[in-house]
């Protein structure tokens, strides 16, 4: 279930995944109970405290711009993170240096701004991607997600040696949000901690990670700025 809080004039998103259980009256056939047991909570009493902690933790203000942005299905979540189901999306990217960086931002922003074969302007989207590809974290990759309209075969070539177009297929990947700015030992942190999670919850992370960032951190307040650590994972299923 997603809804937005209406009464806060940022309007934050509540996000709720679990299990309802309803009950039959044996003698009218009619419904007689409805317990929901909620994913990110262990205790699901009646108002717990535990349950009014979690919806008062999803009112933290975060700023996300009014840009396309890659689709991706909530399939569950937790207390620490949640799951996601992503579908196929095109980056533009060059050679980055590490996770929290922005070399290389400046030639895939100029790819979209005109700097490519056919000098066409190309619509902004958010969130901007850094990505290392293994745990050490040797390569990293700065990215601009592409609008989903666009596809390999109707996109301008780049102009600039090392920008390259590269579809990316998609899947599941775990994605725990974060405010404030993004410097390199809070992302390591954050990822450390959401691999904990994952493996202590048994589930499969591949190696590497994404640092997703949604924000002009030049124009958004620290508190508001919203961040995030994605992971892929092997495989997930809901039972």
């Amino acid at each position: 279930m997603v809804m937005k809080f209406m009464p806060l004039p940022w309007k934050p998103e509540l996000i709720f995944t679990g299990t309802s259980v309803m009950g039959i009256n044996p003698d009218t056939g009619k419904f007689c109970s409805h317990v929901d047991y909620w994913d990110s909570i262990q205790k699901n009493d009646y108002f717990s405290s535990e349950g009014l902690w979690d919806v008062f933790k999803q009112l933290r203000i975060y700023k996300t711009p009014d840009l396309e942005t890659p689709k991706y299905q909530i399939l569950k979540r937790t207390a620490n993170y949640e799951v996601r189901k992503y579908e196929p999306f095109i980056v533009v990217e060059t050679d980055g240096e590490k996770l929290s960086g922005s070399k290389g931002f400046n030639d895939v922003a100029g790819y979209i701004f005109g700097k490519n074969s056919s000098q066409e302007k190309i619509p902004m989207t958010t969130p901007v991607f850094t990505q290392a590809f293994d745990n050490k974290r040797s390569k990293v990759s700065i990215q601009i997600v592409l609008p989903l309209d666009k596809n390999m075969s109707n996109l301008p070539d780049p102009n600039l040696e090392g920008i390259s177009l590269r579809k990316v297929e998609g899947g599941i990947a775990a994605a725990l949000k974060f405010s404030g700015k993004p410097v390199e030992d809070v992302v390591l942190k954050k990822e450390r901690k959401l691999r904990s999670s994952l493996e202590r919850d048994g589930l499969k992370p591949k190696i590497g990670c994404l640092l997703a960032r949604y924000n002009d951190p030049g124009r958004t307040w620290s508190l508001m700025l919203r961040n995030e650590v994605l992971i892929w994972l092997e495989e997930f299923g809901l039972d």
